[in-house]
């Protein structure tokens, strides 16, 4: 088994100059915000019943940067908790807030880059050292079976560490991409621009954790 302290960066993670200097920016601005990577999101029975893992693009800046746990203080959260809980995939109330009681069931959340980016972009290089830290959080899970990628940095990420090639499993939304035992099932990121533009819906993104939950009862028998 991989140990936590392996697939999580540590609170002053160096590895990326620019995200390094961002966060301690921010340090200062915002002494109360976590303003550090953000650790993954575990079930609340541990890592031998994980068999969902959902995989983000990098924590907001007044979302998961804040707060501390993934996909908690901005619109994409309410979304996505929302989508978890009527599907059973998690438990309790969410509030956008670490204390409020959530429980993830079966299912970890965690984000390719672990560190908030400037404008929410990272650049390549960042992208490929945190993909360090999501090889071994995926290899945590020896129940693992599916995985949701939401966005594109985060499916061809997901991908490598996987150790396939990003060109044999293309993004789409609502595709899935079968590597070794695990399918990945991806969909548009559940962000308030691409609800507001219509690119993702509501509908839409709950179609994709249909087709988990579908995929996931058939593989329990």
């Amino acid at each position: 088994m991989i140990p936590e302290k392996l697939s999580e960066p540590p609170r002053d993670c160096p590895l990326c100059p620019r995200l390094h200097q961002f966060i301690a920016e921010w340090r200062t601005r915002e002494p109360d915000w976590f303003n550090a990577p953000v650790p993954t999101f575990f079930s609340r029975d541990g890592d031998d019943s994980v068999r969902l893992l959902i995989v983000g693009l990098a924590p907001g800046l007044r979302g998961a940067n804040r707060t501390g746990r993934p996909f908690t203080g901005d619109y994409a959260g309410e979304l996505l908790y929302a989508t978890l809980k009527s599907f059973g995939f998690s438990t309790g109330e969410f509030q956008a807030r670490p204390d409020d009681g959530v429980e993830l069931i079966d299912t970890a959340l965690t984000n390719a880059v672990r560190c908030v980016p400037p404008e929410n972009k990272p650049v390549g290089a960042e992208i490929n050292t945190c993909r360090s830290f999501l090889k071994l959080t995926i290899q945590r899970f020896r129940n693992l079976q599916a995985i949701v990628t939401l966005g594109t940095i985060a499916h061809q990420s997901t991908i490598r560490a996987l150790g396939a090639r990003v060109g044999d499993h293309p993004f789409s939304h609502g595709g899935r991409a079968d590597v070794g035992n695990i399918a990945v099932f991806s969909s548009y990121h559940c962000s308030r621009y691409n609800t507001n533009t219509g690119r993702l819906t509501e509908e839409m993104f709950v179609d994709v954790f249909r087709n988990v939950a579908e995929y996931l009862a058939a593989k329990r028998g």
